[in-house]
């Protein structure tokens, strides 16, 4: 399915950094997907991962991983990564269903939400990310084939970037409601560029738009550097996210957003474990303690 030169990741921006997170994500969706509990369904995730150099040994089936429920990777760290996106993927369904006519993926790394979800008609879905990213995303997804499922506008731009403009040189229309979701993606960037993009995001949004993202709100997130989750994920596949977070204290976005008139809530993902019955529960010296994730809207009066 994948020809020699897209395996070549190194050239398309998954090899190493925060691109090989995207494919650690894509391996949890994969391991995921072949659950007998499964909460996410993504059929092309795995073969993100085998046309990958960097990953083409990684697990994608449970009978990969022994002891896969205790094992801290394969298992816990993989199961958060499934629960997020069946959470997020239904904050966008709902989001579109009520109005939203756009959907904006910042990062949108090896997501395939244009792929595998129903969307409802005359909705355009919009992602950026890196060239790199994108092109080793097309490259496998031509070969797997994979036909989308609503307009699809890939929008290669550095987020540091002006993205803004990529964004409404593409077609973006600021008229209309839009869900924009940043997953996985701000504890990467400078606290300056978050404080952007929620600017941005704000006079980009009609009213009736919605915005899902993800922070971490640990002062400190080396005291978790002996963590079972992230010495697992420094010692199996060689990626260590303490050395790809940005350390810089992270800007209250949540005030900003409440005080510019949308209304926030902020859940654990233990929260959402509880809900749907799957996923990973508080451990002692967690690495998942201090992660939230923000669900704002823009009222349709205000």
């Amino acid at each position: 399915m994948v020809d020699t030169e897209s395996r070549n990741a190194a050239a398309y921006g998954v090899d190493g950094g925060v691109g090989a997170t995207a494919l650690l994500v894509a391996a949890a969706r994969a391991l995921e997907t072949h659950r007998e509990d499964s909460l996410v369904r993504d059929v092309h995730a795995e073969h993100f991962v085998r046309a990958a150099v960097a990953s083409a040994g990684w697990p994608v089936r449970p009978h990969q991983v022994p002891d896969v429920d205790t094992d801290p990777l394969w298992g816990r760290f993989a199961r958060y990564f499934g629960l997020r996106t069946r959470v997020l993927d239904d904050h966008l369904l709902r989001s579109v269903r009520e109005g939203a006519r756009q959907v904006v993926l910042f990062g949108a790394g090896l997501d395939s939400r244009a792929f595998r979800l129903d969307w409802p008609e005359d909705r355009v879905l919009f992602e950026l990310d890196r060239e790199g990213v994108l092109e080793f995303k097309h490259r496998v997804l031509a070969g797997a084939p994979a036909t989308p499922r609503v307009t699809r506008v890939p929008v290669p731009i550095d987020l540091r970037a002006d993205w803004e403009g990529a964004l409404t040189g593409a077609g973006f229309d600021p008229s209309v409601p839009t869900a924009w979701l940043a997953e996985g993606l701000l504890f990467y960037l400078p606290p300056a560029a978050e404080r952007q993009l929620v600017d941005a995001v704000d006079r980009l949004s009609a009213r009736g738009s919605t915005l899902a993202y993800e922070v971490k709100l640990e002062k400190d997130l080396r005291a978790y550097r002996d963590s079972a989750l992230y010495t697992a994920t420094r010692e199996q596949i060689g990626i260590d996210l303490l050395d790809l977070f940005n350390g810089e204290p992270r800007p209250d976005s949540v005030g900003d957003l409440a005080g510019r008139g949308w209304s926030t809530v902020v859940r654990t993902p233990f929260d959402f474990t509880r809900r749907y019955g799957r996923g990973p529960l508080p451990e002692p010296n967690d690495a998942l303690e201090g992660n939230r994730w923000v669900f704002a809207d823009k009222p349709a009066g205000s």
